[in-house]
């Protein structure tokens, strides 16, 4: 009975990510494609970077359940990045993102990422999600996406609709949204949103604009190294930098939704790194680890690593076999599936809910947000975690500046944030005995020091005497 149990459990266990592997699939492939789309390159590359994603990464050290693949986080970047360097540059940056994230992982910088300010992180999604939302809307109604952000935002008021394409676009968004609450939430709600309304599309309507399909062998491609510049490096730094962030945080994430190993971030970073590495090799889209498909992999009731590879054994199969299907899905159908996934990453919700807790760090939500939105995403991400440096500064330089009987006491942290209290103070003082104690100082940065000492020298050239208690 013993032995019988235990050859028992393992199959089990098996049969579990056998299933789990078919519902990360479905929710994986109109992920992939709708990436791809939205980015300006081949559909069939988005499927590419789900395989290595599943197969390569899947087979990896770092995390044992979270799923990787081309991410709607990384639509903003791509966008820019062919827009600016060419499609025939991709493969070449996402090479170099990914021998740098192995590089990260091997010098043991997997763990700095969860440094990052939550705030910071959250401005950095919401900011991609609200450019994800206003690229998305104009395909959704039928309509060519301008190139800049501004041309979108003064787009909106006079864009040509389809009513066709709207329809097909909000069924979709209404039948994602209503699936979850039945009983057969299992399926995806994004796949059976696809299915649907593609199918209503081939049959009410066959001129409805759908998505372009190259050939495999074609699009895939080994990257021209010749193209090489800054411009190619720089933005291959910032891909490899925002790829590892999103990654590491869906592991935080994914870890807590299970009682299973948890991640060991150095080896997932070398991972990644590996995956985009192969990703650039082939000329296909940047990955990173994708919460929406790690958590249904977790609720699916996935055990092991299986699940992820045979996720993507699954993804290899469908674009080899079948990549004629992707062909009918109608352009505003996957559209609307990005729509909302770029509102699940803006976070209306959670934004409010942290601006009436903390108005400051509402504040560097807002503001990286709207500079990713105003100018492009580094950009947005430095200011936000400046903003972020600058706060924490200033909320531990708490310095109490108290005047005694008979002269001055500190407590707390003297930093230069606070020189312009702590002067005040000073130039208030007007006795002939000052006793300045400063044993309550736990930091005293130069600024302050400075200061002190020139207005104890300044106080005895006044005649006045300056007893210095605790320096």
């Amino acid at each position: 009975m013993r032995s019988s149990r235990c050859r028992g459990f393992p199959m089990k266990k098996y049969w579990a990510d056998l299933g789990a592997s078919v519902v990360v699939f479905l929710v994986a492939l109109p992920l992939c494609v709708g990436v791809a789309v939205a980015s300006g390159v081949p559909a069939e590359l988005g499927i590419v970077t789900g395989v290595v994603g599943g197969i390569v990464v899947g087979l990896l050290p770092g995390s044992s359940l979270q799923v990787s693949g081309p991410a709607a986080g990384l639509t903003v970047l791509v966008a820019d990045a062919v827009s600016s360097h060419g499609i025939e540059a991709l493969g070449v940056i996402v090479l170099g993102a990914g021998a740098l994230q192995v590089l990260l992982g091997l010098a043991r910088c997997g763990r700095w990422f969860r440094a990052i300010s939550p705030s910071v992180v959250q401005g950095m999604l919401a900011g991609i999600g609200l450019v994800l939302v206003l690229g998305q809307l104009y395909p959704l109604v039928g309509a060519q996406a301008p190139g800049t952000t501004w041309e979108k935002i003064t787009g909106l008021v006079s864009l040509a609709v389809s009513p066709v394409a709207v329809a097909l676009g909000l069924l979709t968004i209404v039948i994602m949204l209503l699936w979850q609450r039945t009983p057969l939430r299992v399926v995806p709600g994004v796949l059976v949103g696809v299915v649907v309304t593609t199918a209503l599309a081939g049959v009410f309507a066959s001129s409805v604009a759908r998505i372009d399909v190259g050939e495999l062998a074609t699009d895939v491609h080994l990257p021209d190294l010749s193209l090489l510049d800054t411009g190619i490096v720089g933005t291959a730094v910032v891909f490899a930098l925002v790829a590892s962030a999103e990654s590491l945080f869906s592991a935080a994430a994914v870890d807590r939704m299970h009682d299973g190993p948890r991640t060991r971030y150095n080896r997932e970073l070398v991972a990644q790194g590996v995956g985009n590495t192969l990703c650039g090799l082939l000329g296909a889209l940047p990955m990173t680890a994708v919460i929406v498909r790690s958590s249904a992999n977790v609720q699916a009731g996935a055990r092991t690593k299986l699940s992820r590879v045979l996720h993507g054994v699954w993804l290899l199969l469908f674009v080899v076999a079948l990549p004629e299907l992707i062909a009918l899905i109608p352009v505003a159908v996957l559209a609307a599936v990005l729509v909302h996934a770029g509102w699940k990453l803006l976070g209306i919700g959670q934004v409010v809910a942290l601006w009436r807790k903390d108005r400051a760090e509402g504040a560097i939500v807002v503001l990286t947000a709207g500079l990713i939105v105003g100018t492009d995403l580094l950009t947005g991400t430095l200011v936000g975690l400046l903003a972020a440096v600058v706060k924490t500064a200033w909320d531990v330089s708490r310095l109490s500046v108290v005047v005694t009987a008979d002269g001055v006491a500190l407590k707390g942290n003297a930093t230069f944030l606070r020189l312009p209290g702590l002067l005040d103070v000073l130039d208030g003082v007007d006795r002939e005995h000052v006793r300045m104690d400063l044993s309550g100082v736990r930091h005293l940065d130069q600024a302050c020091g400075q200061a002190i000492d020139q207005w104890v020298d300044e106080s005895r050239r006044a005649g006045r005497t300056v007893e210095l208690v605790g320096r």
